[in-house]
């Protein structure tokens, strides 16, 4: 596969379009690893490449894949014995590099994370571990990393009971979590639950983490409505999609309430945007833009001239306040959480995570970090499918 040079981004490409050739522009193999951030804006370039007809943004896609997966579908970082439920979600994009290019190693890697699945340890009420060191855990943040890849699995390699019971477990996932985390005051989730209460983050009544972080709930939500991407809207799956879909719809209220008004963003620390320290956090901010827009063009919100205003609001203002662009046209994306767990994270030198506001608000804020850019570049997607007469419907 050649190498890709990007010297310009011209300010006449769509903004999706403008975001994913700053990616091209920054990155080569050297600086991808198979995570589950790098797999998302991965991802998301080689879909600006099928929206747009770009061979060279899927072929960059597929560059990147073929750094890390040897010709027997091998990846170096993988551990199934891990069971990292991070490292499934950069299978998602192997589907479709699959269907274009054919090279059957990935196929194998496909068949090697659904294995995974298969064999992921499970809470006493059949929740996903997060990791395998992770006992009786299940985080918000796990949803979509595996949540999507195991729905597509389902709806393309499976049938009849089968591809029934993967659905079902799908679903129990995301109606488990959200039983568990539901916050009765605000209506948003805590960020974990730990079945056991063991935990010493988690509450020993509820077994809860002590903070709504805005991340993990922008995970959730755009987990929900991926999922739905991939479950036949047919009558035999009426009552799975009908439940994520009121689960998607029951997050509308909580976000539009703790959205910041003056800028249109919300908070790193959900349930205390006033306390010193906390900031308006430009990741979870683009997956909201990325739920709501989402939400209206799929049709699952009755007020969507509401839901609609605010995503444009908060469009408007992550553009005005988080972007910036360089003479060459690429464009950066300020104040992104690096990365926030619960407990002593591997590789962490015994650092412990406990939760508290000062933890989330004192992580390290960095620019352009993958799990900001990705969903920004599947928001501005999301805003340039939308129908005129859609538009018109709503507003």
């Amino acid at each position: 596969m050649a190498q890709f040079t990007v010297e310009t981004v011209p300010e006449t490409l769509p903004f999706s379009e403008r975001l994913a050739r700053s990616v091209m522009k920054r990155y080569g193999p050297d600086q991808m690893k198979w995570n589950y951030d790098h797999g998302l804006v991965i991802q998301s370039v080689y879909t600006v490449g099928k929206v747009y007809g770009k061979q060279d943004c899927r072929d960059w896609a597929k560059w990147m894949y073929d750094s890390k997966i040897d010709p027997q579908g091998n990846i170096a970082v993988y551990k199934k014995e891990l069971f990292n439920v991070d490292l499934i979600n950069s299978g998602r994009l192997l589907f479709d590099l699959y269907r274009e290019y054919g090279d059957e190693q990935y196929q194998a890697v496909i068949e090697k994370l659904r294995d995974q699945l298969k064999d992921q340890p499970r809470t006493p009420s059949g929740g996903f571990w997060h990791k395998g060191g992770y006992p009786n855990q299940m985080w918000l943040d796990g949803l979509y990393m595996y949540g999507p890849f195991y729905a597509r699995y389902a709806a393309e390699y499976e049938a009849g009971p089968l591809q029934d019971k993967s659905f079902a477990d799908i679903v129990h996932q995301f109606s488990l979590i959200e039983q568990k985390t539901r916050d009765p005051k605000t209506g948003l989730l805590f960020h974990a639950w730990d079945e056991s209460k063991k935990m010493p983050w988690a509450n020993p009544e509820t077994g809860l983490s002590p903070h709504l972080w805005g991340r993990a709930v922008g995970w959730y939500c755009m987990a929900l409505l991926d999922v739905l991407d991939f479950i036949p809207d047919v009558p035999a799956y009426a009552r799975y999609r009908k439940t994520l879909s009121d689960l998607a719809a029951n997050m509308v209220e909580p976000l539009l309430k703790s959205q910041d008004r003056a800028s249109g963003l919300w908070y790193q620390v959900m349930d205390l945007p006033d306390r010193k320290g906390n900031y308006l956090e430009s990741s979870a901010s683009a997956m909201f833009i990325y739920f709501f827009y989402k939400l209206v063009n799929k049709g699952f919100v009755v007020d969507a001239k509401t839901v609609l205003e605010a995503a444009a609001a908060a469009f408007a203002g992550l553009k005005k306040l988080k972007i910036d662009a360089e003479p060459s046209g690429a464009l950066h994306l300020r104040d992104i959480c690096g990365g926030a767990g619960l407990g002593v994270a591997p590789g962490g030198n015994g650092v412990y995570r406990d939760g508290s506001f000062e933890y989330y608000a004192g992580e390290k804020i960095r620019l352009d970090d993958p799990k900001g850019v990705g969903p920004l570049i599947f928001a501005a997607l999301e805003i340039e499918s939308m129908k005129e007469d859609v538009v018109c419907r709503v507003l």
